[in-house]
């Protein structure tokens, strides 16, 4: 019996916790950057008043708000107790390792910094990756030796 109430997602070798998978993702994806979009307003008026306190070094913050807010929400909702950030939940996802541990904030961050790396150099057609591996796992989650399972 676990202490914690929320359960940690184990991946299983059933095809049906995967089924489905990517098409959530791309759902979960359109979520969290528009929650992400909507926290970097206020993000963005803490940086002007930091600005305005540091006498215009806190100004130099600004290009790099959105990557700030970004690592921490997803730092902080992946690494979280629920495994998934909220669109993930909407989407009826969560993030498990291949090994049974917890996600943590490290391995929540890099593997959102190893999504942008590899979108980056392969553009979107890394989704592509995920009709052809086992699990429907894409490039970054082979990496870093996690999987996306069905909640719902």
């Amino acid at each position: 019996m676990s202490l914690d109430p929320n359960a940690t997602y184990v991946p299983t070798e059933d095809w049906r916790a995967y089924s489905g998978v990517l098409s959530r993702r791309v759902f979960a994806f359109v979520i969290d950057y528009i929650i992400v979009a909507l926290l970097c307003i206020p993000a963005a008026v803490i940086v002007f008043f930091l600005g305005v306190l540091t006498l215009g070094l806190g100004f130099a913050l600004f290009p790099a708000i959105f990557v700030i807010v970004a690592i921490l929400y997803f730092g902080m909702t992946l690494g979280s107790s629920a495994q998934a950030t909220p669109g993930m939940r909407a989407a009826g996802i969560a993030m498990a390792r291949t090994d049974g541990r917890r996600i943590d904030f490290l391995i929540s961050t890099v593997h959102i910094v190893l999504f942008w790396v590899i979108n980056s150099i392969l553009t979107p057609l890394i989704l592509l990756a995920g009709l052809f591996t086992e699990r429907s796992r894409l490039v970054h989650d082979l990496l870093l030796g996690t999987v996306i399972v069905r909640t719902t």
